[in-house]
C-alpha cells in the first residue's frame, strides 16, 4: 500500500486531538511528515504543547511538531475556552511533553517541505484557523504546485454557525487566510457543520471507546466527557459533534461521505456576516467550483472507524 504524504495543521482542541490520534493509528495508509499548530481554540502556546502531548500518547516519537502563527493575518485572535477548556484538552492530565517543539517555524516547514516535494504529491489537513496555510501560500505561491488537495475543517452552510449567526468558528477566527485558501487553485475538500455535526459522540458510542481500556482511548474519552457538557447543552442532542477527526477519516474511508463540487467563497468585509462561507450548493452563479463540500455522512461506520483505529495503540510508558 502506498502511504499519502500529509501534513497535519492543527489547534488542539479535544477534537482536533482526537484526530491526530486517528491520524497517527494509521501509518500504512497516512505518512504524516509534520503536524503544524495555529493559535485557534487556545493560543498557540497550548496548541503546540496540547500537540505534543497527543503524540506522546500515541507513542510516534517519529512526527515531528512545529509552533506557527500566534494571531490571524489581519483580525485579533478569539479563542474558544468556554468550549475546550482553559487548556483546549480538558478531561485528561496535562504533563511536560517528552520530546521537544521543532525549533523551525510552521509556515517554513510547510513551504521547504513543499518545495522539496514531487509535483502534485502532498495532502494538506488543516482542522484550526488557516492562518499558517495562507501565510505559506502567500510567502512562496510556488508551492501550490506540489499539493495534492486540501482537506479542511471548516464552514458551515445549512447549519449556519457556532461562533457567530452565520460563521464557523475555524473560518471565522481567520477569515482572510480562509479566503486566499479556498483561492488558491488546488483540489479541496470541506467537512463542516453541515457534516459534523452528524457524528454525535452519543453516550453509547463513548461507552465502545471506553471500553477499549489503552491510553489513547482513556485519553480520548476523557476529553469526550469533557467535550460533551458543553455542544450537547448548546445544540440539545446526546453528544457532541467531533468536528475535526472527519478529515482524517475521509482520507482514510472516503466512502463514509457524500459531497458535492461547488463554489464556497468566504466573507471578509461585512462584520455583520464575518467569516461566512457562502456555499453556491446549486450553481447560481457563475463563479468556478472550487471546493467539494461535505454534506453527509455515515455516523455509525465514521464510529466504527474510529473504535477500530483507537484499539491498535499499546499503553506507552
Amino acid at each position: 500500500m502506498t502511504k499519502r504524504p500529509i501534513i497535519i495543521d492543527c489547534d488542539p482542541g479535544q477534537d482536533d486531538a482526537i484526530c491526530l490520534l486517528l491520524a497517527m493509528s494509521s501509518p500504512d495508509e497516512l505518512d504524516i511528515l509534520g503536524v503544524t499548530t495555529v493559535a485557534g481554540n487556545v493560543p498557540l502556546a497550548l496548541t503546540e504543547r496540547n500537540a505534543r502531548q497527543v503524540r506522546d500518547i500515541a507513542g510516534r516519537r517519529d512526527v515531528p511538531v512545529y509552533a506557527g502563527c500566534s494571531k490571524p493575518m489581519v483580525r485579533d485572535l478569539v479563542t474558544a475556552e468556554h468550549v475546550h477548556g482553559k487548556t483546549g484538552i480538558d478531561g485528561i492530565d496535562i504533563v511536560e511533553p517528552k520530546q521537544p517543539l521543532e525549533k523551525q517555524h510552521a509556515v517554513d516547514f510547510i513551504v521547504d517541505t513543499l518545495n522539496a516535494a514531487d509535483k502534485d504529491s502532498i495532502t494538506l489537513v488543516p482542522m484550526g484557523p488557516l492562518t499558517n496555510i495562507g501565510q505559506a501560500f502567500t510567502k512562496d505561491p510556488s508551492i501550490l504546485r506540489n499539493v495534492e488537495q486540501i482537506i479542511l475543517m471548516g464552514g458551515a452552510m445549512r447549519e449556519g454557525g457556532n461562533i457567530s449567526p452565520s460563521a464557523e468558528f475555524n473560518i471565522l477566527v481567520d477569515p482572510h487566510a480562509a479566503d486566499i485558501v479556498f483561492r488558491c487553485g488546488r483540489p479541496i475538500t470541506v467537512l463542516g457543520l453541515d457534516v459534523t455535526h452528524q457524528v454525535l459522540a452519543t453516550p453509547e458510542r463513548r461507552d465502545r471507546i471506553r471500553a477499549i481500556d489503552n491510553d489513547a482511548a482513556r485519553a480520548t474519552v476523557g476529553m469526550l466527557d469533557f467535550y460533551n457538557r458543553h455542544d450537547s447543552v448548546k445544540y440539545g442532542v446526546r453528544g457532541a459533534p467531533l468536528h475535526d477527526p472527519c478529515t482524517v477519516a475521509w482520507l482514510l474511508k472516503p466512502e463514509l461521505f457524500e459531497g458535492k463540487l461547488c463554489n464556497v467563497s468566504v466573507e471578509t468585509e461585512s462584520e455583520l456576516t464575518m467569516g461566512n462561507t457562502a456555499v453556491d450548493f446549486w450553481h447560481v452563479t457563475d463563479r468556478p467550483k472550487n471546493a467539494t463540500w461535505i454534506h453527509t455522512a455515515d455516523a455509525d461506520g465514521f464510529y466504527e472507524l474510529l473504535v477500530e483505529r483507537l484499539s491498535r495503540f499499546s499503553d506507552v510508558r
